[in-house]
């Protein structure tokens, strides 16, 4: 198991940017595929990136490619998402979650397959 706790978010105006990192404890952190998630206020949690144990495979939705960037730090068990050319509509509860991978390319890409989950940084976007 592993304790993920997230940082990052805040006010920002819409072309902005911000850094979300995800930090886990414990010591298998590269045994674990990262992926990040969003629910906005009365809507469903949605998928957004997710990213191999290696760190060499990744995976976006449509609505955030090119615009987001996930990747990782085994070494400092930290994951993070870049977000640049934030719109209003990015404004959501973001959430990163962690599920157990078998192969270090192995991408996960739903969320039944995530068994770790932290409590969410708040990124609001401003018109």
């Amino acid at each position: 198991q592993v304790q993920l706790v997230e940082s990052g978010g805040g006010l920002v105006q819409a072309g902005g940017s911000l850094r979300l990192s995800c930090a886990a404890s414990g010591r298998t952190f590269s045994s674990y595929a990262v992926g990040w998630f969003r629910q906005a206020p009365g809507k469903e949690r949605d998928f957004l990136a997710t990213i191999s144990r290696s760190g060499g495979n990744t995976y976006y939705t449509d609505s955030v490619k090119g615009r987001f960037t996930i990747s990782r730090d085994n070494a400092k068990n930290t994951v993070y998402l870049q977000m640049n050319s934030l719109k209003p509509e990015d404004t959501a509860l973001y959430c990163c979650a962690a599920g157990i991978a078998v192969a270090t390319t192995e991408i996960l890409l739903k969320s039944y397959q995530y068994s770790n989950w932290g409590q969410g940084t708040q990124v609001t976007i401003s018109s």
